[in-house]
C-alpha cells in the first residue's frame, strides 16, 4: 500500500495540490455544516507558494536518522546545558557556567570533545626534584582551574597551557589533600571557556564517558569508555613525598622516564610506594584509557558535564620493585567524584584544607 495515501474520508481535509476542492478550505468556517462527512473544519492558514510539504515516508526517514544518531552516541560536550537549564554545579560558593555543543552533536564523542575540550588545560609543575605533567579543568572565567593535590603538591612554579597553546602562570588557592583535590588560578586571565559541573550522584555502572587530559604531556588528547564500577576505595599520599615523584604525569629534569602517581587499590600499592602518610576516597572506576598526565583532567558524561576528576590509573607492570617504566592504560581508571569537588569548592577558594 502506498504510505502517501490519503486514509481519511474523501473532503474530510484539503489536499496542497488543490486547496480549494472542498468547501471550508477557501474560507474561515463559513461552510462547516456543508463539509461532507461532518468533520469540522481546519484552522485558516495561508497558502504556500512553490513549496510542498514533506510526504510521510521522508518524515519517517528523518526521525529514524535522529534516533540513529542519539544511540550511537560517542561523546556530546556540555550538551546538558542546551536549553539553558544550568544544574547545581558548584559548591554554595557561586554559579559554575559552562559552554554548550550544538544539538546536533549530542551525544557523541566527537561532539564532547569539540564543547569541553577549550575547558581542560595542561599543568606543568616544577620542583626540586625536577617536572612532572597533569592536567586541570577550568571551572571560571577568570582562570581558576581544579586540578589534583598530587600534581601541584611541593611545586614552586607552575605553568598551565590552554588548548589554544597559550600559557599561563598559576598560583595555588586551596589544597585539600585528604580528598586529592587542589585550586589554582591563572594571572591575569578572563574570558576563558569553562566547564559545566554535573552531578555524580546520577552516574549509572554502564554509562558512556569521555577522558580529556595530557598524557605524557600530549595536550587535549581524548579517550572515551564506560562507567564500570561506583565507590572503589582508592589510597593515594597526601603529597609528593610517595616515593615516586610528584604527579601523575611525564618525568622530567633528570628523573629519567615518566613518574606515575602511586596509589592502592584492593590492598596493593601500585605505581611505587604511597608512603606513610595516605588517604582513602570513594572513586568512580572506568575503562577509558587513562595514563601519566590524566591526572587533574575531566571524565564527562555524554551531556557533556563533568562527572568526575581523573585521579589515578592501575598499571602492574610499573609495580614491579626496581621497574622505571610508564606502563600504559589497562583499562582500570579511577577519578573523584564531581560531588567530592562541588562540596569542597567553598574550602578551596577560602584557601583551607583539610
Amino acid at each position: 500500500m502506498d504510505m502517501t495515501e490519503n486514509l481519511r474520508p474523501s473532503g474530510a481535509h484539503p489536499t496542497d495540490q488543490d486547496p480549494t476542492s472542498y468547501p471550508y478550505a477557501s474560507s474561515y468556517g463559513t461552510a462547516y455544516d456543508s463539509a461532507p462527512g461532518g468533520y469540522p473544519p481546519p484552522p485558516a492558514y495561508a497558502p504556500t507558494t512553490g513549496r510542498r510539504k514533506a510526504k510521510r515516508p521522508v518524515a519517517l526517514l528523518a526521525a529514524v536518522a535522529i534516533a540513529a544518531g542519539v544511540i550511537g552516541g560517542g561523546t556530546a560536550t556540555l550538551v546538558g546545558q542546551l536549553n539553558g537549564q544550568n544544574s547545581a554545579a558548584t559548591g554554595s560558593g557561586g554559579a559554575v557556567n559552562g559552554t554548550t555543543v550544538s544539538q546536533s552533536s549530542k551525544g557523541t564523542v566527537a561532539g564532547v570533545a569539540e564543547a569541553v575540550s577549550p575547558a581542560i588545560v595542561e599543568i606543568g609543575a616544577a620542583s626540586s626534584a625536577g617536572k612532572s605533567t597533569g592536567s586541570g579543568v577550568v571551572i571560571t572565567e577568570d582562570g581558576e582551574i581544579v586540578t589534583n593535590n598530587h600534581v601541584i603538591s611541593g611545586a614552586q612554579q607552575i605553568e598551565v597551557t590552554l588548548s589554544t597553546g597559550r600559557t599561563y602562570t598559576a598560583d595555588v588557592v586551596g589544597t585539600d589533600p585528604d580528598k586529592d583535590l587542589a585550586l589554582i588560578k591563572l594571572r591575569n586571565a578572563s574570558g576563558l571557556k569553562t566547564a559545566t559541573l554535573g552531578d555524580s550522584s546520577k552516574v549509572k555502572v554502564g554509562e558512556q564517558v569521555v577522558a580529556i587530559g595530557s598524557p605524557e604531556g600530549l595536550t587535549g588528547t581524548v579517550t572515551s569508555g564506560i562507567v564500570s564500577a561506583l565507590d572503589r576505595d582508592v589510597t593515594v599520599a597526601k603529597d609528593d613525598s610517595g616515593g615516586s615523584g610528584q604527579g601523575q604525569g611525564q618525568g622530567q629534569g633528570g628523573q629519567g622516564g615518566g613518574q606515575e602517581w602511586p596509589f592502592e587499590f584492593g590492598g596493593q600499592q601500585f605505581n611505587g610506594d604511597t608512603g606513610e602518610e595516605t588517604t582513602t576516597y570513594k572513586a568512580l572506576q572506568t575503562d577509558a584509557s587513562l595514563n601519566p598526565g590524566n591526572s587533574g583532567g575531566a571524565l564527562i558524561n555524554m551531556d557533556g558535564e563533568i562527572i568526575g576528576i581523573n585521579s589515578a590509573m592501575y598499571a602492574p607492570s610499573s609495580s614491579a620493585a626496581g621497574s622505571g617504566s610508564s606502563a600504559g592504560s589497562v583499562g582500570l581508571g579511577f577519578a573523584i567524584p564531581v560531588n567530592t569537588l562541588k562540596a569542597d569548592l567553598d574550602t578551596l577558594r577560602a584557601g583551607n584544607g583539610s
